[in-house]
């Protein structure tokens, strides 16, 4: 029985609706061991008839059978599993791949076997020293001669153990000497036991042969046998092939990108500054958030709420006056509503509370050290709302204790030498309404225990130990009562639920207390600095609209540039996924690198202009957070998916035929 066998074979080329027969009725069979060569003129039907037995043809009528088995020409993934598993292709034009080296070249094919990877090495360079090339394995195809280039091919097509070998004019560019040696590898591999078929219209290399077919007009016009085929040879199991696997085509991907390095170096510097732009204006606006954050959590505990009784209208507060104070301050003139223990204790046993402290705050108060005097606008006792990063000299006031504000008190009282006035005594005075509704003088003493100040003045440091106030209080007869709370919440997280809680608590439908934190305050600000944030990563993402269309145009120039080698992998088995899989790879090495390199450059100028600010500032202003490099990897990949999807999906849509013939 035949190995391979052609059965009515007919083809026709369309022009239109006019019909161009090639093959008229092509009735063949071919054995294992012989060395057949198809002769005939150009236009006589050969390269059709190769495209047909070699798999790369589908439209046709007839049937073509291997081994007892009919090929199924109408399933794409068939003839994919039967190029790899037995056809081996040689060209006349040797359809070398050029950015892979000569043993690269040869691995292509191996590359679609279970050998592993040393087995497969060891193959190829034993294939290329069989052809006389083991010391030509680490050139490029543009290094070599014809002669040594159609013997890379010849040791490619041999590489996967195929049963049949076909090729297309395989000395037409050769001179007689390489002819020679060329056409004796094909009687050799013949002599293997393999079907050796090529096709020629030079009767020198018919001769060659076991056999001679002639082709004229799309029929067989003679069939002559020169001399009896070789006998069939006992060899070991043959090769297994497999699908491609995807570290294939990447790795592939990253050899061109590098055979072109230059070219593909400007791409990967456009694409990079946009992705720059993107991580530098992200880290930009973590550093000026963290700023803010920290300016205002300087002034006050973030977790802690200030609560005072609600009232319908609200009393003008001092100008200058912060309001958040506002809310807490008493003055002279006027009585704001206190909270009972009963109300203390309401709030206390709310869900995250987790301590309740009286706040005070005595306004207009006169503080005299020696001869010099001057006004505290706000003076507040120390509670959990506070913070010691305000405490520039000193620590935080204990009983009998004061913290000065460093601009608007300490510089006035003791100009030149105000880190000094830690641990000297101040005293104090301001006026309120006593328990009669009198007006009265609060006078008392307390020792300087630090000097405070914020980087913005939105506030004052004047803070005094809560019971050294309210001694005084009492002993000028005010009321200790608080007109204002300190809540300290469990968790951060648990500042806006509760603050939300206070607020809507009721009695008889009306309100009864008043809840702010400076949590909302930052808030605000985020809002704002998100918004200019993405302001900028708006501009910068034009930048990146900009690289994913370079990225499109270079894979299209790619995908026309490279339509040979596309046919060059179709023919060896390759599928349309792993031809796609080809281009995105490259793309997604394009975007990766690209990725890496703007990182590296926001990191690089982040550090240069960190070091420029810290003459403002003795801070970061930009911060560039793992989220940011991951959401930028991200963008990365996304840009280049999308950039590749059109041109992949062309590429493996070409006819790999057509391909082969490109230019």
């Amino acid at each position: 029985m035949s190995f391979l066998k052609l059965s009515n074979i007919h083809k026709s080329y369309f022009l239109g609706k006019e019909e161009f027969p090639v093959l008229k009725g092509i009735d063949l069979d071919f054995e294992l061991g012989e060395f057949v060569s198809i002769l005939g003129e150009s236009g006589g039907g050969k390269s059709t008839l190769m495209n047909i037995i070699g798999g790369l043809d589908r439209e046709f009528e007839g049937a073509v059978s291997v081994a007892g088995q009919k090929l199924d020409h109408k399933d794409e993934k068939a003839l994919d599993a039967y190029r790899r598993d037995t056809i081996g292709y040689i060209y006349q034009a040797y359809n070398l791949i050029s950015h892979l080296s000569v043993l690269d070249n040869v691995l292509i094919s191996l590359d679609m076997t279970t050998l592993n990877k040393a087995e497969r090495e060891k193959r190829a360079l034993a294939l290329l020293q069989r052809v006389g090339l083991s010391d030509q394995a680490k050139k490029y195809p543009n290094q070599l001669s014809g002669g040594q280039k159609q013997r890379v091919a010849i040791a490619r097509a041999l590489a996967s153990d195929p049963k049949v070998i076909i090729a297309d004019e395989p000395t037409g560019a050769l001179d007689s000497q390489n002819t020679v040696e060329v056409l004796q590898i094909l009687n050799e591999i013949a002599a293997e036991g393999r079907l050796v078929i090529t096709v020629t219209h030079s009767q020198t290399v018919a001769d060659a042969g076991t056999r001679i077919v002639h082709l004229a007009d799309g029929k067989i016009d003679a069939d002559k046998r020169i001399r009896a085929a070789y006998p069939p040879q006992t060899t070991p199991s043959p090769i297994k092939s497999r699908l491609l696997p995807a570290t294939v085509s990447i790795k592939t991907a990253i050899k061109y990108l590098k055979f072109n390095f230059w070219r593909n170096s400007l791409i990967v510097i456009g694409t990079a500054i946009g992705l720059f732009a993107v991580i530098l204006f992200s880290g930009l606006g973590n550093g000026i958030s963290g700023y803010i954050n920290r300016q205002i959590t300087d002034m006050a505990n973030p977790q802690v709420v200030t609560v005072a009784r609600y009232q319908k209208k609200t009393t003008t507060t001092p100008s200058g006056d912060n309001p958040m104070v506002a809310a807490l301050t008493s003055s002279a003139a006027t009585k704001k509503p206190t909270f009972s223990h009963h109300q203390m204790a309401q709030i206390a046993a709310l869900k995250h509370v987790d301590s309740v402290q009286k706040s005070y705050t005595a306004t207009n108060v006169t503080v005299k050290y020696q001869t010099k005097t001057a006004t505290m606008t706000t003076l507040s006792n120390w509670t959990k709302s506070a913070t010691t990063s305000s405490i520039d000299v000193g620590h935080k006031p204990g009983k009998g204790e004061i913290i000065l504000d460093k601009n608007a008190i300490a510089k006035k009282i003791a100009k030149s030498d105000w880190q000094n006035l830690v641990g000297k005594t101040v005293t104090l005075s301001y006026t309120a309404l006593d328990r009669a509704g009198k007006q009265v003088t609060v006078n008392f003493s307390a020792k300087v225990a630090g000097i405070g100040s914020n980087a913005n003045s939105m506030q004052t440091i004047n803070i005094i130990n809560t019971t050294t106030l309210t001694d005084a209080m009492r002993a000028a007869n005010v009321a200790t009562t608080p007109t204002a709370l300190a809540v300290k919440i469990d968790q951060l997280a648990n500042v806006k639920s509760v603050n939300r809680k206070i607020n809507r608590l009721k009695s008889n439908d009306s309100r009864l207390y008043s809840s702010s934190s400076i949590v909302s305050t930052i808030d605000t600000i985020q809002t704002y600095v998100d918004l200019a944030s993405t302001i900028l990563a708006v501009i910068a993402g034009i930048s990146l609209v900009v690289s994913a269309l370079m990225i499109i145009v270079t894979m299209y120039m790619s995908v026309s540039a490279r339509t040979k080698e596309i046919g060059i992998l179709r023919a060896l088995g390759e599928s349309k996924r792993d031809i796609r899989r080809l281009f995105i790879s490259e793309s997604l090495v394009i975007g990766v690198v690209s990725a890496v390199l703007g990182t590296g450059l926001a990191f690089g100028f982040g550090a240069i202009a960190n070091l420029a600010l810290q003459s403002i500032a003795n801070y970061s202003f930009v911060q560039i957070s793992l989220l940011n490099v991951g959401t930028t990897f991200i963008i990365a990949l996304i840009i280049s998916l999308i950039a590749a999807l059109l041109p992949s999906r062309h590429a493996a849509a070409l006819n790999p035929i057509d391909a082969l013939s490109a230019d």
